[in-house]
């Protein structure tokens, strides 16, 4: 499958501290690829290179196999959505879009527009200034301007940072339409663990300037060595006397306590030991359920191993 982006041994040094110390991945044709990271870890710092806004000290970050600096025809495959959405406050959805269409040389340029306020659903509101719209509505017309000129990769740094949950919805969606109907390739950098693990095919959790973990959720899910199991009692409030017993089976390295019971994390896949334990303590289990790990899960344990 063609690799969009390939990132290879790339480096980056600001005030001789370093910033990336030699990170490689790629990115397929029409993948959600998601790239986490707390803060100054190197997300923007990467987003950045690759765009073509900063250069490496050493390694290589391509897109369609070229530097993005160095090509105005490549530059034009690529769609852009960071943290501002681009857009001019004093002028309405349909003229942002106009100015931007007209920039880019796009033909069809009302037939385009219509699409996409539909797409965005923001008919509507295609004659109101762009100054009155809530958070959500100028996210939503900022991926608008971001695809304009039907670009074939889409680098989204944040997207629905600051939105609230039906706006994060709204965003999502699109996005996923974008892969899906679109085949359109989707670079997100996101702290929206959620998200992340909602919509993208696979990702790459970055910290320190290094990658920690790169891989399929799926794949990061079965292979993290622990697993997750809630346990509903009969009686709930014999909790207190299960942590009691649990807290003393070496396989279980947490527990917490839930809504009817409690729900404990194993170092290994069996959870027979917590069972035997609690029915030998006279505590009635109603129900035991295993659970995947969440990307959330993941994440934490990849930062606590490099605190």
């Amino acid at each position: 499958m063609e690799n969009v982006v390939s990132v290879l041994n790339l480096k980056k040094t600001f005030d001789k501290k370093p910033v990336l110390s030699g990170i490689s991945f790629d990115v397929p044709r029409g993948e959600i690829f998601g790239f986490l990271g707390p803060n100054g870890s190197g997300k923007t710092t990467t987003i950045r290179i690759l765009l073509g806004l900063l250069r490496p000290d050493s390694g290589s970050a391509l897109v369609f196999e070229q530097p993005l600096e160095t090509s105005d025809k490549t530059r034009a495959r690529v769609g852009v959505l960071l943290e501002n959405n681009g857009l001019f406050d004093k002028l309405t959805a349909y003229e942002n879009l106009k100015y931007y269409a007209e920039l880019y040389g796009i033909p069809d340029v009302e037939e385009r527009i219509r699409e996409l306020l539909a797409f965005t659903d923001l008919t509507s509101r295609k004659d109101t200034l762009v100054g009155t719209f809530s958070t959500g509505m100028k996210r939503k017309l900022g991926i608008a301007r971001a695809i304009l000129h039907r670009p074939e990769v889409l680098f989204l740094d944040e997207p629905t940072s600051t939105l609230d949950p039906e706006a994060q919805k709204m965003v999502r969606d699109l996005i996923v339409h974008l892969s899906g109907d679109e085949s359109m390739t989707v670079f997100l950098s996101s702290h929206n663990l959620d998200e992340v693990q909602k919509i993208c095919s696979r990702v790459a959790i970055l910290h320190g300037g290094t990658i920690k973990a790169l891989d399929s959720v799926e794949n990061l899910r079965k292979n993290s060595g622990v697993t997750n199991v809630r346990i509903t009692l009969s009686d709930s409030s014999q909790v207190n006397e299960a942590r009691s017993v649990v807290s003393k089976i070496p396989t279980v390295t947490d527990f917490k306590e839930i809504e009817e019971g409690f729900s404990v994390t194993l170092s290994d896949s069996s959870a027979s030991p917590v069972i035997s334990g609690l029915c030998s303590a006279g505590i009635a289990i109603e129900e035991v359920v295993k659970d995947k790990r969440s990307l959330e899960d993941i994440y934490i344990d990849v930062m606590r191993e490099e605190a």
